[in-house]
C-alpha cells in the first residue's frame, strides 16, 4: 500500500513582459543585484529547435520574434525577462481587484536605501513605508513600482517571520 505525500512545491521563476529589455535588465541587476544568467537574445518564430516550438505553444501563431533574457535573486529564483516587439508599451492600469497576478515581493533590510534607488532609476514609491507592528516588532513593508509600471512589494523581513503568529507575540 502506498500513501501520497503531498510537500510544499518551490518558487522557480516569474515572467515579465517589459517594453525595453536591455534597460529592464539593467534596472534588475543595478538596483535589485540579480544575476544575469542569459543576456537578451532574441527568439526567431521557427519549428526546427525545441524552443522554437515551445514558444509556439505557448505564444501561438501571432508573433515572429521576441527578445528574452534570465536573471536570478540571491536565492535562486528565476526572473525571466520578455519583450515583444508589437506588445503593448504601458503597464495595465493598477487593479488588484480583479484575478490574476496583483504584485511579486522581495526582500532588503535596507527598505528605505532600496526605495530610494528604485525612484533613482524611474521607477515610482506607491505608499509610505509602513510598520506592521509599531513599537513591537521592526517589520516594514511598502509597494513600489519599476520603470515600467509593474507593481512590487519590498519586505524588511522574511514572509515567514512576518506572518508566524510568533512574529506577532511580545
Amino acid at each position: 500500500m502506498s500513501t501520497k505525500q503531498d510537500y510544499p512545491k518551490s518558487f522557480s521563476h516569474i515572467g515579465i513582459t517589459v517594453p525595453d529589455i536591455h534597460k529592464a535588465v539593467k534596472f534588475y541587476t543595478e538596483v535589485m543585484g540579480w544575476y544575469t544568467i542569459m543576456e537578451p537574445s532574441t527568439i526567431k518564430k521557427e519549428k526546427e529547435t525545441a524552443i522554437g516550438i515551445m514558444c509556439i505553444d505557448v505564444f501561438g501563431e501571432d508573433w515572429e520574434e521576441f527578445e528574452i533574457a534570465h536573471l536570478s535573486t540571491s536565492d535562486g529564483v528565476g526572473v525571466e525577462i520578455f519583450c515583444f516587439p508589437h506588445g503593448v508599451k504601458e503597464a495595465p492600469e493598477f487593479s488588484p481587484f480583479n484575478t490574476g497576478l496583483f504584485h511579486f515581493s522581495i526582500q532588503d533590510p535596507n527598505i528605505e536605501d532600496l526605495i530610494d534607488k528604485i525612484v533613482a532609476y524611474g521607477g515610482k514609491q506607491r505608499m509610505p513605508i509602513r510598520e506592521y507592528y509599531p513599537n513591537e516588532k521592526p517589520f516594514k513593508m511598502c509597494y513600489v513600482e519599476d520603470p515600467f509600471g509593474i507593481v512590487f512589494e519590498i519586505y524588511t523581513h522574511s514572509y515567514e517571520l512576518t506572518y508566524s503568529s510568533g512574529a506577532y507575540t511580545k
